[in-house]
């Protein structure tokens, strides 16, 4: 029998870009020119339009200077993170 994990909760993760941009006061040229992505790829993952790569969140992640640990851990927002313990 194979158990499934729950799904990613990918809107959380694109809301939490977007905070974390807007925090800052930047603009979505201002983060693709800090994390050295284009601007349309900066727009598309923020708006829900693509997932982006591993390597696309780690840029994301150092121009934002948020380990990829927060920016992650909202993919588990609505179910229980990995390892934790159940009561």
């Amino acid at each position: 029998m194979t158990i499934l994990p729950p799904e990613p909760d990918l809107n959380a993760l694109r809301l939490n870009l977007a905070r974390l941009r807007a925090g800052r006061g930047w603009s979505y040229d201002e983060l693709a020119a800090r994390s050295g992505l284009a601007r349309r790829t900066v727009i598309e993952i923020e708006q829900g339009r693509t997932v982006g790569s591993l390597k696309t969140w780690h840029a994301l992640a150092h121009a934002l200077d948020t380990p990829l640990y927060d920016l992650f851990g909202t993919l588990c927002h609505d179910h229980d993170l990995p390892g934790s313990l159940d009561d």
